[in-house]
């Protein structure tokens, strides 16, 4: 989550509002018809490549998503093609390039009659309250805000306030990451929306990943969804911060509407990617990428996660994973951008060694992580961690597989800085598991969480083999009780350490 955490006071989060919608009105291309040199849209085909899959509706059928191109093509699809529905669910929705365009893709299903749905926390981190606002104001689209005492719509005064007088309830932040289309495929993991989380940035990226979802499973994401939406916690925007956008709310859609269509925003080769993807499904069905599950569990934490249980009562998702990893016979693979254990987690870990399982764990360096207080946690369990005989990797600044999951056409565009973001277990080869879980005491008991379970050998054995190769010498360090890759780090960032160790690990 890119240097962002709940721990102080929400000057820390909350910055400044400049309206995106206002900057485009006054840019030099704001009148640029480029909407025009695009051929009309086509009616929605979601349903019928569904049907020539021939997939069977009571199993689920998994396809990981590795790399950024692959992501934002199959969400970029699906917004195009669902008839009836876009329900969407994340913890950041920023205002840059890529998000600008995930907006003006909801709202053009909203003007064919598709009904969206976009619920966001509160966080909103490098986000712009007046384009959703904009979204929202068209009959077909509504965007809710989960949580609200820390940004939106909060006065400076009421965030401290609410920070001081309840700080739990501040912390309790939505960290899921949903997109579900006519109710028939999701996409969850670890990609909230912004230009990072796909490759797309021209400084720093992360690697991350998704699964996307269909049919079976699908049932249980739908609910979670329902279950955020109706919430108490979920209020709409125009409550917050009213309904009277910066500018006319129909210069805001063309606004949007001119910026995605222009090349220089919507690159023409995502755009051909996304103009295949009926194609790459039936391709990956025949080269086996695209899995059948009989045993898929979409598991998520209720909106208001510990309500009157106390701030560290742990979680559905929480118990899920030790419960997993207390079953493992063999091995357990973990990729995680943040790692800070307890005594809880490090017991489960040394209970997991001492009956002949072996553990590995990859995470961030000081080298590449987006998150210097993460680390500090990290940091100071690390030897503890190392002791129950968990063997612990950490990510190089410039990693040999960096060129093979980059941006497929894009990659010579974009060869920047990589930091671990995927959220991703196996257990024995045999059960993967997909999500927005961090291992570490917010995820565990302070944010909401999902996870995708799929008992799915094949697919466990693919996702176990992509993790193990990041662990390779080429691509990480392997962190000793003897030597750590802290001494490869810029002096500035090892000085940062010194004042994130003021921070409660129970916060981290």
């Amino acid at each position: 989550m890119k240097g962002l955490y709940f721990v102080a006071l929400p000057i820390l989060v909350a910055c400044g509002h400049h309206s995106t919608l206002v900057q485009l009105s006054e840019s030099p291309t704001a009148n640029v018809p480029y909407c025009s040199q695009l051929p009309p849209p086509e009616p929605p085909k979601l349903t019928g490549v569904l049907e020539s899959l021939n997939l069977n509706p009571m199993q689920t059928h998994a396809l990981l998503l590795e790399e950024g191109a692959s992501a934002i093509v199959s969400r970029g699809w699906l917004t195009e093609n669902a008839a009836e529905s876009i329900d969407a669910q994340y913890f950041i929705f920023s205002a840059d390039n890529l998000g600008l365009v995930a907006t003006d893709g909801l709202l053009r299903a909203a003007e064919r009659g598709v009904r969206v749905r976009l619920l966001l926390d509160d966080t909103l981190a490098h986000g712009d309250p007046d384009t959703l606002q904009a979204l929202s104001l068209h009959p077909n689209a509504e965007v809710r805000i989960y949580n609200p005492v820390l940004n939106v719509g909060v006065g400076r005064f009421s965030q401290a306030k609410n920070v001081l007088t309840d700080f739990r309830g501040a912390n309790q932040r939505m960290h899921n990451k949903l997109f579900v289309a006519d109710g028939q495929v999701a996409i969850t993991g670890g990609r909230n929306v912004g230009s990072e989380y796909f490759d797309l940035d021209n400084k720093s990226n992360f690697r991350d990943r998704d699964i996307l979802l269909i049919h079976g499973a699908v049932k249980e994401a739908n609910t979670s969804f329902e279950a955020f939406w109706q919430s108490s916690l979920s209020v709409p925007l125009e409550d917050l911060i009213g309904d009277t956008p910066p500018i006319p709310v129909g210069e805001a859609w063309r606004l949007l509407h001119d910026y995605s269509c222009n090349p220089a925003h919507f690159l023409p080769e995502i755009r051909e990617r996304v103009n295949r993807v009926p194609q790459s499904f039936l391709e990956m069905q025949s080269t086996g990428l695209l899995h059948s599950v009989d045993d898929v569990h979409y598991v998520w934490d209720p909106p208001g996660k510990n309500d009157g249980e106390g701030m560290w009562a742990g979680s559905d998702t929480t118990t899920t994973l030790i419960e997993l990893i207390n079953g493992a016979k063999e091995s357990v693979v973990i990729q995680t951008p943040y790692l800070v254990t307890t005594e809880l987690s490090q017991g489960v870990f040394q209970a997991a060694v001492e009956r002949g399982v072996r553990v590995r764990i990859i995470t961030n360096s000081l080298s590449v992580t987006d998150n210097v207080m993460a680390f500090s946690g990290y940091r100071r369990s690390r030897k503890a961690l190392l002791k129950t005989g968990v063997e612990v990797y950490e990510l190089k600044p410039d990693p040999e597989i960096q060129e093979s999951i980059m941006n497929g056409p894009l990659r010579f565009r974009f060869v920047t800085e990589l930091a671990v973001h995927a959220k991703s277990m196996v257990i024995d080869g045999e059960i993967a598991v997909v999500g927005s879980f961090n291992l570490d005491p917010r995820s565990a008991n302070l944010n909401t969480e999902v996870l995708a379970v799929l008992h799915s050998p094949p697919l466990a054995r693919g996702l176990k083999h992509r993790i193990e190769t990041e662990m390779q010498p080429l691509n990480s360090w392997q962190t000793t009780q003897t030597d750590n890759p802290d001494k490869h780090a810029p002096w500035g960032r090892r000085l940062r350490l010194l004042w994130a160790r003021l921070v409660p690990k129970s916060v981290l």
